[in-house]
Protein backbone atom coordinates (compact mmCIF):
# COMPACT_ATOMS: atom_id res chain seq x y z
CA UNK A 1 0.00 0.00 0.00
CA UNK A 2 1.69 3.41 -0.75
CA UNK A 3 0.02 6.75 -0.10
CA UNK A 4 0.67 10.08 -1.65
CA UNK A 5 -0.56 13.68 -0.36
CA UNK A 6 -0.32 16.71 -2.13
CA UNK A 7 -1.55 19.82 -2.24
CA UNK A 8 -0.06 21.48 0.41
CA UNK A 9 1.58 25.45 0.04
CA UNK A 10 1.73 28.33 1.64
CA UNK A 11 -2.37 30.58 2.03
CA UNK A 12 -3.34 33.52 3.76
CA UNK A 13 -5.45 33.44 6.90
CA UNK A 14 -9.26 32.90 5.57
CA UNK A 15 -8.09 30.92 2.42
CA UNK A 16 -8.66 27.85 1.11
CA UNK A 17 -6.92 24.60 0.20
CA UNK A 18 -7.50 21.10 -1.02
CA UNK A 19 -5.17 18.21 -0.47
CA UNK A 20 -5.42 15.04 -2.27
CA UNK A 21 -3.98 11.83 -1.20
CA UNK A 22 -3.79 9.05 -4.33
CA UNK A 23 -3.56 5.40 -3.33
CA UNK A 24 -2.05 2.68 -4.54
CA UNK A 25 -3.58 -0.32 -2.79
CA UNK A 26 -5.49 -4.08 -4.09
CA UNK A 27 -9.04 -2.43 -3.39
CA UNK A 28 -9.50 1.30 -2.38
CA UNK A 29 -12.73 1.06 -1.35
CA UNK A 30 -12.05 -1.77 1.29
CA UNK A 31 -10.12 1.05 3.42
CA UNK A 32 -11.23 3.78 5.23
CA UNK A 33 -9.62 6.46 4.86
CA UNK A 34 -8.13 9.85 7.91
CA UNK A 35 -6.95 12.87 7.37
CA UNK A 36 -4.19 13.71 10.08
CA UNK A 37 -1.98 16.47 11.09
CA UNK A 38 1.20 17.45 13.10
CA UNK A 39 1.76 20.94 14.00
CA UNK A 40 5.94 21.64 14.92
CA UNK A 41 6.49 20.60 18.67
CA UNK A 42 3.09 18.95 18.68
CA UNK A 43 1.66 15.82 18.69
CA UNK A 44 -0.27 14.63 15.92
CA UNK A 45 -3.74 14.67 15.91
CA UNK A 46 -7.20 13.11 14.07
CA UNK A 47 -8.48 15.70 11.62
CA UNK A 48 -10.90 13.78 9.81
CA UNK A 49 -12.05 10.33 8.35
CA UNK A 50 -14.12 8.76 6.29
CA UNK A 51 -15.66 4.97 5.73
CA UNK A 52 -15.56 3.01 2.27
CA UNK A 53 -18.66 4.55 0.27
CA UNK A 54 -17.74 8.13 1.13
CA UNK A 55 -21.33 7.98 3.32
CA UNK A 56 -19.69 8.90 7.09
CA UNK A 57 -17.46 11.07 7.53
CA UNK A 58 -16.12 12.46 11.10
CA UNK A 59 -14.47 15.71 11.96
CA UNK A 60 -12.66 17.10 14.53
CA UNK A 61 -13.73 19.86 16.41
CA UNK A 62 -11.55 21.99 15.60
CA UNK A 63 -11.88 21.85 11.41
CA UNK A 64 -15.81 21.12 11.58
CA UNK A 65 -17.54 23.48 9.24
CA UNK A 66 -14.42 24.82 7.56
CA UNK A 67 -13.01 21.04 6.06
CA UNK A 68 -14.62 18.45 4.38
CA UNK A 69 -13.54 15.10 3.83
CA UNK A 70 -14.69 13.02 0.30
CA UNK A 71 -12.93 10.55 -1.67
CA UNK A 72 -13.65 8.83 -5.38
CA UNK A 73 -13.27 5.11 -5.29
CA UNK A 74 -13.01 5.34 -8.84
CA UNK A 75 -10.09 7.51 -8.81
CA UNK A 76 -8.22 5.42 -5.50
CA UNK A 77 -8.30 9.22 -4.17
CA UNK A 78 -9.13 11.09 -1.21
CA UNK A 79 -9.61 14.80 -0.28
CA UNK A 80 -9.66 17.16 1.94
CA UNK A 81 -11.04 20.61 1.21
CA UNK A 82 -9.94 23.28 3.53
CA UNK A 83 -12.13 26.31 3.70
CA UNK A 84 -11.44 29.56 6.23
CA UNK A 85 -7.92 28.32 6.95
CA UNK A 86 -6.55 29.54 10.18
CA UNK A 87 -3.16 30.14 11.60
CA UNK A 88 -3.25 27.27 13.86
CA UNK A 89 -4.43 25.08 11.29
CA UNK A 90 -0.72 25.32 10.20
CA UNK A 91 0.77 21.61 10.11
CA UNK A 92 1.99 18.67 7.82
CA UNK A 93 -1.07 16.66 6.71
CA UNK A 94 -0.60 12.88 6.51
CA UNK A 95 -3.49 10.36 4.78
CA UNK A 96 -3.70 7.02 6.31
CA UNK A 97 -4.85 4.14 5.40
CA UNK A 98 -6.70 1.22 7.49
CA UNK A 99 -9.63 -1.50 7.52
CA UNK A 100 -11.51 -0.34 10.32
CA UNK A 101 -12.61 3.33 11.62
CA UNK A 102 -9.72 4.10 13.95
CA UNK A 103 -7.13 1.76 12.82
CA UNK A 104 -4.88 2.70 10.41
CA UNK A 105 -2.18 0.47 8.77
CA UNK A 106 -0.75 2.75 6.07
CA UNK A 107 0.48 6.05 5.95
CA UNK A 108 1.44 8.80 3.34
CA UNK A 109 4.36 11.68 3.61
CA UNK A 110 2.75 13.99 4.60
CA UNK A 111 2.25 17.62 2.71
CA UNK A 112 2.76 20.95 4.61
CA UNK A 113 0.57 23.76 5.14
CA UNK A 114 1.34 26.71 6.42
CA UNK A 115 -1.56 29.65 7.33
CA UNK A 116 0.15 33.51 7.33
CA UNK A 117 -2.09 35.63 9.29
Amino acid sequence: VQLQASGGGLVQAGGSLRLSCAASMHIFSNYVMGWFRQAPGKEREFVADINWSGGSTYYADSVKGRFTISRDNAKDTVYLQMNNLKPEDTAVYYCAAGLRIGEYDHWGQGTLVTVSS
